[in-house]
């Protein structure tokens, strides 16, 4: 079993940058694939990066390439997102989850977080 919890969220201008962390509980979760995935008001939660479970590979949304970096420290059981030149249209509630990288990147992990409100003023 795998709990993850997400912290950083808030409010910032667009432009600016947010660091978000994942915190994982579990002897397995270092085994695991790992993403974050979004969902804006009155919108289908979407994906926005994926790492494998070395942290060797990883995929990003189209909207969000250049501008994020997905990573992890599997000493700290945590992956983070760096965002940075925040749109307005980033503004969601992000999610954390993890599970096989077959699983996570068809949008189907095995364990989700309860989410962290990201808000980014115009």
């Amino acid at each position: 079993q795998v709990q993850l919890v997400e912290s950083g969220g808030g409010l910032v201008q667009a432009g600016g940058s947010l660091r978000l962390s994942c915190a994982a509980s579990g002897r397995t979760f270092s085994s695991y694939a790992a993403g974050w995935f979004r969902q804006a008001p009155g919108k289908e939660r979407e994906f926005v990066a994926h790492i494998t479970w070395g942290g060797a590979r990883t995929n990003y949304a189209d909207s969000v390439k250049g501008r994020f970096t997905i990573s992890r420290d599997n000493a700290k059981n945590t992956v983070y997102l760096q965002m940075n030149s925040l749109k307005p249209e980033d503004t969601a509630v992000y999610y954390c989850a993890a599970g096989p990288w077959s699983r996570v990147t068809t949008n189907r992990p095995d364990y989700w977080g309860q989410g962290t409100q990201v808000t980014v003023s115009s």
